[in-house]
Order: C-alpha cells, then structure tokens, then sequence
C-alpha cells in the first residue's frame, strides 16, 4: 500500500503545452491541509463541482469505495488482477455500486485525474483503465513536460481531441476543485494510503480478489 505523503509540493501544477500554473507564488513544500485553495476569480475552491465517478446500481446493497492515485503501483495492480474480476461478478450483476475517489500522491496522479475525467462519466473508467495499465511507461517519461505528452497521448488513444485535452489539463479551477474533493473526502474517511476500500463504510486496505469476495459474500 502506498502511504500518502505528509507533505506535498504546493505546485499541484495544471499544463499548458510546457506552461504551468502554481496555487501560490513560490515553489515551497508545506502541508497541504494549509494550502488556501482559491480560483483565479477569486473564489474558494468548491469540491461540489466535481462529479463522483460511479459504477453499478444506484441500489445495489453493498456500496464499495476506492481511494487510488493514478500512480500507485498497487493501485495499478488493483485495477488489473482485482476491479475487472469484481466488476464481471458483482458490479455488472447489481450487487456492488462502485466508487472511485481520486488520491493526490504528486502532481502526475492529478494530471493523469483531469484527462480520464475529461471524456464525462461514459470514458471516465475506460480512460482510467488506459492510464493504470500504461502507469509505468507515462509516469516516467522522463521530465513533467514528457510526462503531459504522454499523459495526452492516452487520451487521445481514448479517442479524446488535442483541443479537448489542452483545455482539460488547463482548467486551473477544476485542479483545485478536485484537490479540495479530495482533502475532503480523505480527511473524512481518514485515508493514509492506496489503495483504500471503504466496503458499507467499513475501511479496508489493499487485499486479494479471494479476500475481498468473502467479505462481500459475507454482506450479501
């Protein structure tokens, strides 16, 4: 399980073929709880414009969460040896609704966040399985500049346009709409690391297919 940092670089950065955007004027490394997280308008960061990216019936009576960053390796492993078994027996069947919540670890993930949301609820989960299974190649391009070229290079794989992508990774206001979601969201079910379960409210780190069906078997 990756644990999450207890600091992290201020410069949550959005891209712009190169350029960047900072949350404040300086570079410096401080706790993100004290990060004032304010629009270019003006206005506060709202964690009520993000939309909550679900799978499953609305009334299934097992309602899973996952806390992921787009690059922890676990995460990654999660998605491709636990979630596409999980969905074929329990989220397709109506059994689990599934919840997934953005981790912030570093700049990347939150990059990596605004392309698979930039298709809309219909490609967030398709994009999002692109991005885990590529994690290793686009996560280490090499400099932040290769990393947004890569990272735009799946979505387009997505069939997401130039134009498209460009405008995603520069909405400097969505950035700190998903960071405020996900203080949110983390300081309330009380997040240290990824992957993180939440299964009926109940916190469970990372663990098997095999493991993870008992306890859902146990709750059906």
């Amino acid at each position: 399980m990756n644990r999450l940092l207890p600091i992290v670089l201020v410069a949550l950065i959005a891209v712009a073929g190169g350029g960047y955007w900072y949350s404040q004027s300086t570079n410096t490394t401080v706790p993100l709880a004290n990060v004032e997280l304010v629009s270019s308008d003006g206005a506060e960061a709202s964690s009520s414009e993000v939309v909550e990216m679900v799978m499953g019936a609305e009334d299934a009576p097992i309602t899973l969460i996952e806390y992921a960053s787009f690059t922890c390796p676990h995460c990654a492993s999660f998605h491709e040896n636990v979630l596409k078994q999980l969905k074929t027996d329990y989220v397709d069947t109506g059994k689990v609704k599934f919840v997934f919540r953005d981790v912030y670890f570093d700049r990347f993930g939150l990059w990596a966040s605004m392309v698979a949301r930039c298709g809309g609820q219909e490609r967030f989960f398709g994009i999002a399985d692109l991005l885990m299974k590529s994690q290793s190649e686009w996560s280490r391009a090499g400099d932040p500049v290769a990393i947004a070229d890569a990272l735009r290079k799946t979505g387009r794989l997505a069939g997401l346009e130039d134009d498209q992508l460009q405008a995603c990774l520069q909405d400097e206001d969505k950035a700190k709409a998903l960071i405020a979601w996900y203080q949110k969201n983390a300081s309330a079910d009380d997040i240290s690391g990824t992957p993180t379960l939440i299964i009926n409210g109940e916190k469970h780190s990372n663990m098997s297919y095999k493991d993870l069906k008992a306890i859902l078997d146990s709750k059906l």
